[in-house]
């Protein structure tokens, strides 16, 4: 079982936060170091306790591993156990009170406006066919509408949507619910996909918005997360530089931006923790400091 949590956590990572092989790797590694040490203590991923994390930080430091080394081990344990409480697996998380070795902050990356645009725009473009290019059309409006997580979004049920909505239920991590709004685009888009994919006979049955033939049932989070890289190609932007998890991110920075507070960020997002949304204050705050830089009369001094 606690192979199992270690090979969905990193596709999870792979689909949702665009981590490359090399950085799966890595997780991989430092997690399957952490899962020897607990089974060699009779326990297990789900019964691990913060008591276990600190003993194996402990063993880390005493085989001289790095300061960096040991960073990132602790944090691969930390992503493992928040993905394990927001998938229902752990009703706690035995990592989430130990400090580590000191290490700064990545900031998430986002998207300007006008680079969503182009985005949308791409996507629009983008399919073999009519019918692909309004399935693709819809994700990406509705994904940015929204701030979906990508499995909230591809296994959305399409009776969420019927009716012309101005508000649709979501069931999150966790299987939270919460109420998020669709933007008049996305409403559009919405409408005119379902109209056509009603009018297929292999989807008529389907419960999904965004079905497929595939044993889900729905289109995953990976074959999504490849789209997003044409739509980046198509739109001329560095396709490094986007997944879906970004688009998520450039929703909540631009509703912050706009006005929004973060307590309703927070709820749009499905956060638990409003600690979790403060990080997108430092975005704004990096983008304001840049506006600064550049267009300052001082700055060139």
């Amino acid at each position: 079982m606690s192979q199992q949590w270690i090979s969905n956590f990193l596709e999870a990572q792979a689909a949702e936060a665009g981590a490359s092989r090399n950085t799966q790797e890595a997780y991989g590694r430092d997690l399957l170091d952490f899962l020897a040490f607990v089974e060699k203590r009779g326990d297990s991923f789900e019964t691990a306790t913060e008591e276990t994390v600190e003993g194996y930080l402990i063993q880390c430091t005493d085989q001289g591993f790095a300061l960096a080394t040991r960073a990132r081990r602790l944090s691969s344990i930390k992503q493992l156990y928040r993905f394990a409480f927001e998938e229902g697996l752990r009703t706690d998380n035995p990592a989430i009170q130990i400090k580590g070795p000191g290490k700064a902050k990545k900031l998430p990356k986002t998207l300007s406006i006008e680079d969503v645009d182009r985005l949308l725009d791409a996507a629009r473009q983008t399919g073999r066919t009519k019918l692909d290019k309004l399935r693709n059309t819809c994700l990406m409006e509705v994904l940015y509408a929204t701030g979906l997580r990508v499995t909230e979004l591809v296994s959305l049920p399409a009776s969420a949507v019927r009716g012309d909505p101005r508000m649709i239920l979501v069931r999150g991590k966790g299987d939270k619910e919460r109420m998020v709004p669709l933007s008049p685009d996305a409403r559009e888009a919405v409408q005119v996909w379902l109209s056509v994919r009603d009018d297929e006979k292999t989807w008529e049955s389907s419960a999904f918005l965004f079905p497929s033939r595939g044993k889900l049932g729905h289109v995953t989070r990976v074959w999504f997360y490849n789209q997003i890289k044409t739509f980046a190609l198509t739109a001329g932007i560095d396709a490094t530089q986007v997944t879906p998890h970004t688009l998520r991110h450039a929703f909540a920075t631009h509703l912050l931006a706009g006005g929004a507070d973060l307590r309703s960020i927070q709820t749009l997002l499905g956060h638990a923790d409003v600690a979790t949304t403060e990080i997108y204050t430092h975005v704004l705050d990096e983008r304001l400091k840049q506006l600064v830089l550049e267009n300052h009369p001082l700055a060139e001094t």
